[in-house]
């Protein structure tokens, strides 16, 4: 199973769902490959912290750019159970790449109506990729999102409407456990006192990407 974790707005949170993603299927017992196809290379930044603290991340990590990703990707395939793979958040040649390789992408959203509106450009991005990669299943889901109140249903309304692209039912509301583990190196699944709800948001998401 690949995915590809997207957003063409920065800020909203792709590459904490992505190593969060990435330690969880490891601790499940899969064998995880991280992707880092961004040019800030957060992903591999939080690797290499967790690697300093932990010893070892749990899963196997690489920073792969453009047309590498598709080409890597190919050839690693059959070695992992899982390739997560954290793409930039604009359109990239590492991005169109990965989404010729990928079984499903995952579209990281906050509630804000900027945020929503960016799908349009991923669900074009999306057809295109499908004329080679007719079988890539796409999906948006809240992330950062508020703990109540109205912005959470207006935005969900507004990601069923947009066409090519599945509204997920999952939310990851904002929560200090995130960037408290990230600082870390860990997930936050994997930290102490725990938030039962974090891991439960982070564990209903990964159920329905990886199913």
């Amino acid at each position: 199973m690949d995915q590809a974790l997207t957003g063409l707005k920065g800020g909203v949170g792709k590459t904490t769902v992505a190593v969060n993603l990435a330690v969880l299927r490891a601790s499940q017992g899969r064998d995880v490959l991280l992707v880092d196809g961004d040019e800030q290379g957060t992903a591999s930044l939080f690797s290499q912290l967790r690697a300093e603290n932990m010893g070892e991340p749990g899963y196997t990590a690489v920073s792969l750019q453009g047309a590498a990703v598709r080409t890597q990707v190919r050839q690693l395939k059959a070695k992992y159970g899982d390739i997560i793979i954290d793409v930039g958040g604009r359109d990239t040649g590492s991005l169109r790449a990965a989404l010729t390789v990928a079984d499903a992408l995952l579209v990281p959203v906050q509630p804000r109506s900027f945020d929503v509106w960016a799908l349009d450009q991923v669900a074009a991005l999306v057809a295109e990729a499908r004329e080679i990669n007719p079988e890539l299943r796409a999906m948006a889901f809240l992330n950062a999102a508020d703990a109540q109140g109205p912005d959470n249903a207006d935005a969900q309304k507004a990601l069923a409407e947009v066409p090519g692209i599945e509204a997920l039912a999952s939310v990851l509301v904002r929560r200090k456990a995130y960037p408290n583990a990230a600082a870390q190196g860990r997930a936050v699944s994997e930290m102490k006192p725990r938030d039962p709800k974090a891991i439960e948001e982070l564990g209903a998401l990964a159920d329905i990407a990886f199913r």
